[in-house]
């Protein structure tokens, strides 16, 4: 990974990623990803039933719906962590069913959680030199031989350092990972991940109980990605993030893809409205949660107080846990 500029400055959205009639499972013109088919159970319960989708090259895609929609178990299908009861995938032409985790990673399709999983007892350079693949010193017997490794070592921790300049944490790289916020826990997986040089980042969740001053720092590092000729796949609520980096999004409700499009056709989407605000047709939801202007209808009133009273118990939860990751 080069320290150099990425090839896109600004935050231009991509577009011209579908052929044919917007509708889910829409053919794309250059699918990074493709699905068919994939579902998988828990107990009585279909988390995933997707027939077909396709992720394009080269753009960001939000994945959206409310919670239990499926999204999670997706990204963990794909990933991976996870195996599916039906259905079969591809990343960049290769088929991955049954591939673990691990060599998917190597392949080129890397993730993060929402839970981060940064080692706490290692510092911040030490988990970075994690993410690094083919690492000689891994081995062995060639572990016992300083002069097969060292100068690898010498460059992964080069390129290391270089990442941790990026995002900020370069002051940071010999403190031990569990000292760090949960925002900057966020940043320090996202920029492990780039250790391996990735054709495709996966996200789940990146804002999760990231404290509002660092949402705009990720945001822009997430926007990077893609400057960088990456292609991006997030899980994420926040609709004003989605509206504000995404190129492509998918929404899940039960399931199942319901919709998809670019951002600002899948929020007047009444499929899309009716999975997250359920009788509520009338109601724009781009509106509804504050993202762009518009009138409320009569009798949606007791619908505005109840998003703002979740949005108010969510920010009290990430500023708390900010609060507890700082004074551990």
């Amino acid at each position: 990974m080069s320290s150099s500029e990425p090839k896109t400055a600004a935050p231009v959205k991509t577009t011209g990623l579908h052929t044919g009639e917007i509708a889910p499972g829409v053919a794309k013109v250059d699918p990074i990803i493709v699905v068919d088919n994939v579902s998988r159970s828990f107990g009585g319960l279909k988390a995933v039933d997707v027939e077909h989708l396709e992720i394009p090259r080269n753009a960001i895609t939000a994945l959206i719906g409310p919670n239990g929609a499926g999204k999670t178990t997706l990204f963990n299908l794909l990933t991976g962590f996870d195996k599916p009861d039906t259905g079969s995938w591809t990343f960049d032409g290769k088929k991955l069913n049954g591939i673990p985790a691990f060599k998917v990673s190597r392949m080129g399709q890397v993730r993060t959680f929402q839970l981060t999983k940064a080692l706490g007892l290692l510092t911040v350079l030490e988990n970075m030199k994690l993410g690094a693949k083919g690492q000689r010193g891994e081995s062995m017997w060639a572990g016992l031989l300083p002069f097969l490794w060292r100068k690898q070592e010498t460059a992964i921790e080069e390129k290391a350092m270089e990442l941790l300049t990026r995002f900020k944490l370069d002051a940071k790289s010999e403190d031990f990972a569990a000292s760090l916020s949960g925002g900057q826990r966020k940043l320090l997986e996202m920029a492990r991940a780039l250790m391996s040089d990735p054709t495709l980042v996966m996200l789940d969740e990146p804002m999760a109980g990231v404290n509002p001053a660092l949402t705009q720092s990720l945001l822009d590092h997430i926007l990077d990605l893609k400057g960088y000729g990456m292609t991006v796949l997030f899980v994420e609520h926040d609709m004003h993030m989605v509206r504000h980096i995404a190129d492509w999004v998918v929404v899940m409700a039960e399931g199942k893809v319901v919709a998809e499009g670019p951002p600002e056709d899948v929020m007047k989407n009444p499929a899309v409205i009716d999975a997250y605000l359920g009788s509520h047709q009338d109601v724009d939801l781009g509106v509804v949660t504050g993202r762009i202007e518009g009138e409320i209808p009569a009798g949606a009133e007791d619908l505005l107080a109840e998003v703002e009273a979740i949005d108010a118990v969510a920010v009290a939860a990430a500023e708390r846990k900010e609060h507890e990751d700082e004074a551990k």
